[in-house]
């Protein structure tokens, strides 16, 4: 009851603070045999890192991660593996002010109700620092699927502005600071986000993560789907407040003949499907079409506005948080939702082959 693992033969158990000497992971049930190490997972992790651009937070974090065990001679053994990221570059002193507030919008609040203490410095546990941990774990889930299966995260969204689909180019998403699609709206967003970031605010933004080359087949009826897990895995990102599969919420504006992908048999065994609104999920099990889930992420609660609050002994007053925060939490999700994406899938399809060989 410890609620801090998710997955079942892939099972992965963060631990660690925002400002505690380090976090990590461990990953049980990884195959063994399978060929890993520290630099492979060191380019994911440094998709992620803070400080990268104005954009984001600059805490100044290497995010560099060590194995200490599962691991002999380039390969995986079988048993757990352990990985850690130093914390290197923590200011708990920008926290002080807030030791006896409750910050609107974090989970300071909730955390003290339940546990009768927290950590104030960044938030703890509750800190969106501790799903470095999660992209390590990404990286050697990725290697289960293997390469034939891609996963590519993006914004949509940033705000108010959203991307035009028209324009929607794979290649340029690596090319700009807010993994965006299209270009017009990337060199927008620059603009729109620096006078949110100069004002003090923060905005929200809404993460598509799509998984091409996944088998058909993985996923199980009724309490073992994997869309209900897929959209269980991107909710405990900190911050998501929505998932859609697919059109998701803008399948109810659609009829019955527009939202049902249609099929016609393909060359091969497998038929063709000529439309994806169901996002390659159907009945909980993939279709072999592309996996398409999307995530909305709120705005960040850490803002330098003056806000409302009460103490801890119950008294009014205001706040402001200091210290550095992104203006939007939600272009450091891109690489933790490709994570979630690739962790759920690398543990069903261990749990496919356990029941269907």
């Amino acid at each position: 009851m410890s609620h801090n693992s998710f997955g079942h033969l892939f099972r992965v158990t963060t631990w660690g603070e925002s400002h505690g000497p380090a976090l990590g992971c461990v990953v049980d049930g990884c195959p063994s045999l399978i060929g890993i190490t520290e630099e492979e997972i060191q380019f994911w992790m440094d998709r992620r890192k803070p400080g990268q651009n104005r954009f984001t937070t600059q805490r100044k974090e290497p995010d560099t991660v060590k194995i200490l065990s599962g691991v002999f001679e380039g390969k995986t053994t079988g048993t757990p593996i352990s990985l850690m990221i130093e914390n290197v570059d923590q200011r708990s002193k920008d926290y002080g002010d807030i030791k006896e507030k409750f910050r609107p919008g974090h989970a300071d609040y909730a955390y003290q109700t339940k546990y009768g203490i927290r950590d104030y410095r960044g938030g703890g546990r509750s800190s969106a620092r501790e799903t470095a941990a999660r992209v390590a774990a990404g990286a050697l889930a990725r290697k289960i699927l293997g390469e034939g299966v891609k996963i590519q995260g993006y914004l949509t969204q940033i705000g108010d502005q959203v991307i035009d689909r028209n324009r929607f180019d794979a290649e340029e998403i690596e090319k700009n600071a807010f993994w965006c699609p299209d270009p017009v709206a990337a060199k927008g967003w620059e603009e729109y986000l620096d006078g949110i970031r100069k004002s003090g605010s923060s905005v929200g933004a809404v993460i598509e993560v799509v998984a091409s080359g996944v088998p058909a087949g993985l996923g199980a009826p009724i309490y073992g789907k994997l869309d209900s897990d897929l959209a269980g895995a991107m909710m405990t990102i900190n911050a998501v407040k929505g998932v859609e599969i697919g059109e998701g919420f803008s399948a109810a504006a659609l009829t019955g003949e527009d939202n049902a992908d249609e099929m016609r048999q393909g060359n091969g065994k497998d038929p063709r499907f000529m439309s994806n609104h169901a996002g390659g999920i159907l009945g909980g099990i993939s279709t072999g079409q592309d996996i398409v889930v999307r995530f909305a992420v709120k705005p960040t609660s850490s803002i330098l506005k003056t806000r409302d609050t009460v103490t801890i002994e119950g008294d009014n007053t205001e706040i402001i948080t200091k210290g550095r925060h992104d203006p939007c939490v939600g272009i450091r999700a891109v690489p933790v939702g490709e994570a979630m994406m690739a962790c759920v899938l690398a543990d069903h399809l261990l749990r496919h082959r356990g029941q269907q060989g």
